[in-house]
């Protein structure tokens, strides 16, 4: 043991280790001591006699921002439950007090979520005083721990160090949520609370689709659909189960926004026009979702690439070289000698690929969600332009009624999946980087010559992606020329009776046929070369 380091209790209790771990015992076992007889006495005596309804579900500030820290605070108690088992190992005899404190700080965790939910759906914001003092205790003590072991020179090497550092944070941050929520509804220590509404789509009792306003775990998991998963199993689901969409999701909504979005460009310092018209438009109006969905993508990627290097820290297991440095009556671990366990490993793998999974699911759903508001509200656009339109314009031909099909359903669809796919556009870069850098660590320069042949085939595939595109157009107006041909043979069909003209409007439309299949054919082929070069890159 290094001369100078009390171990003690002589010296002090803050200079024990073990009543440090102690200590921080203390706020735990007041939250669950003052909150379970809430739980389950309060709300569980009244659950068989009173239903709490939906519509005084109300999120109190900094809702989301809860949540998000309350999973980080268990993902960092899990650390140090691991850490404490792991540093224990190096003992000749059981030390509880390196991982048991950390498992009532993850009952408490837990309990403090579920407490702040009932809270929550209950509207009754002055039982959070006791979450305002479990988090004032938790950051005093995490903060005398975190103190004492900077004044014994345990620095970042240290992993117990870090971690009792990150939690002091983040209690400290949760402290700062409660102190928010107190301001911004003024439940205590104020005169006159602050009256707040619920939504009016949570007041309208034919609102069945509840994604928007549910706690952020249910968000993420869904577990508001388990009604409707249940009742699908027991009887077909009719429009009146589903219910009506909320007021943010209705086509009229979006297309109000859209409608917003152009006026703004049209009174704007410089007036546009054209297509950067449209896209600045479109961006103001649905930008913010997209951006989300490509953050969720970008974080999902990145948490891929955790699975193989786990996979070869198992694979290479070194565990049996680690150290450890006997600081304060106990062992500290590295960080190194801490991902260098394979039972470590496999646990980080299984939480990096649920969060991965996690994460790649609400991009999908957020781009999707995203995709089918700017198809409806496009559509309702070109209804209103249609409903304005003057009768001439239909009749001297300048817009046909097969252009109108085309833009209702074709190019608002292919708008629709262009938000689809865009959060692929901007993954695509990430992956390939993070790939070749992380083969590059693996393989050295062998892995630089399967990132030249992916460079030297890019423009290729740009090259082909261009021609599709040119021939997918093509396409498309061949399809709308043959769909007027036939709507003008259809609609004057006695008269081409009567003069016996079925040949030659007949040969029209083949003609116009042939062109379009001949552009299928094309578009057929450049979209299967497309397709093999994707693949080659893979294998490459």
């Amino acid at each position: 043991l290094p001369k100078g380091i009390p171990t003690k209790v002589d010296n002090g209790l803050l200079n024990n280790g073990c009543f440090l771990d102690a200590l921080g015992v203390v706020p735990h076992v007041f939250l669950l001591f003052s909150t379970f007889p809430i739980l389950f006495i309060g709300w569980g005596s009244q659950s068989s006699k009173v239903h709490i309804h939906h519509s005084t579900w109300l999120h109190f500030p900094g809702h989301n921002f809860r949540w998000l820290l309350t999973i980080v605070l268990l993902l960092v108690l899990v650390c140090e439950i691991a850490e404490g088992i792991v540093s224990d190992g190096f003992n000749q005899s059981r030390h509880l007090h390196l991982y048991m404190p950390a498992g009532l700080g993850i009952l408490a965790a837990i309990t403090s979520i579920v407490y702040y939910h009932n809270i929550e759906t209950s509207n009754f914001p002055k039982l959070l005083i006791a979450l305002l003092i479990y988090w004032t205790l938790a950051f005093i003590t995490k903060t005398i721990k975190f103190a004492k072991y900077d004044d014994h020179g345990i620095g970042l090497r240290q992993l117990r160090f870090c971690i009792t550092g990150l939690l002091a944070l983040l209690y400290g941050l949760l402290l700062g949520v409660e102190v928010n929520v107190i301001l911004r509804r003024r439940y205590m220590w104020f005169p006159c609370p602050t009256e707040v509404k619920p939504p009016d789509d949570l007041q309208d009792l034919g609102v069945r689709f509840q994604q928007p306003f549910v706690n952020l775990l249910s968000k993420s998991t869904y577990c508001w659909m388990n009604t409707f998963i249940t009742s699908a199993h027991k009887r077909p689901i009719d429009l009146k189960t589903i219910g009506k969409l909320p007021i943010s999701m209705r086509a009229l909504t979006n297309f109000q926004r859209l409608r917003k979005a152009f006026d703004a460009q049209e009174k704007g310092p410089v007036p546009l026009k054209g297509s950067r018209w449209i896209w600045l438009a479109l961006r103001q109006a649905f930008g913010r979702p997209l951006v989300l969905s490509i953050t969720f993508r970008f974080i999902a990627d990145l948490l891929g690439f955790v699975g193989p290097l786990c996979i070869s820290g198992i694979v290479h297991h070194i565990s049996s070289d680690n150290h450890s440095v006997k600081l304060l009556g106990v062992h500290f671990i590295s960080s190194e000698a801490f991902l260098a366990n394979a039972y470590v490993l496999a646990v980080l793998l299984f939480l990096a690929l649920l969060l991965q999974r996690t994460f790649l699911q609400a991009s999908y759903y957020v781009a999707i969600e995203t995709g089918i508001k700017l198809r409806a509200a496009i559509q309702t656009k070109i209804y209103h332009k249609i409903m304005r339109l003057c009768t001439s314009n239909m009749s001297m031909g300048d817009m046909t009624t097969a252009q109108i099909c085309s833009l209702v359903a074709r190019d608002t669809n292919h708008l629709m999946w262009f938000f689809f796919l865009c959060p692929n556009l901007w993954a695509m870069p990430v992956q390939i980087v993070m790939g070749v850098l992380l083969l590059y660590s693996l393989l050295g320069v062998s892995a630089l010559i399967g990132a030249t042949v992916i460079v030297v085939l890019a423009p290729l595939q740009y090259f082909v992606a261009t021609r599709l595109s040119r021939a997918q157009k093509s396409t498309l107006e061949h399809t709308g020329e043959r769909l007027k041909k036939t709507n003008e043979l259809l609609r004057g069909i006695k008269l081409l009776k009567l003069y016996t003209w079925e040949h030659i409007f007949r040969s029209s439309v083949e003609e116009t046929r042939r062109q379009e299949l001949r552009k299928l054919r094309t578009f057929d082929f450049f979209f299967h070369l497309h397709k093999n070069m994707l693949q080659l890159n893979v294998i490459i």
